[in-house]
């Protein structure tokens, strides 16, 4: 199943996201085929604010695991979390 990992940083905290970002890109690529797709999310000042991953995983309790192992998340960036079940239902690559 996939989860689509949306994830909001706390205000004021670029310079921790460049601190941590290799980790972070290091750990992603890690994921391997669970890793579907990732990037961040803009600010109207076209800086960094957020993350989305999607990956899949087995349930939500293994989707919540990938989330915390996150170097991003392991350094205190995010203000928030939300991880949902998620239906790649338009341009997947798997439903050629």
């Amino acid at each position: 199943m996939l989860f689509a990992l949306l994830c909001n940083d706390k205000p004021d905290s670029l310079q921790l996201r460049l601190d941590t970002r290799t980790s972070h890109l290091e750990y992603l690529n890690g994921l391997g085929d669970q890793l579907k797709f990732a990037g961040p999310f803009l600010g109207d000042d076209a800086k960094p604010n957020g993350s989305l991953v999607v990956v899949e995983a087995v349930d939500l309790a293994a989707a919540k695991q990938i989330a915390a192992n996150d170097p991003y998340a392991k350094a205190g960036l995010f203000a928030s979390v939300d991880i949902r079940p998620w239906n790649w239902a338009i341009k997947n690559p798997d439903n050629k």
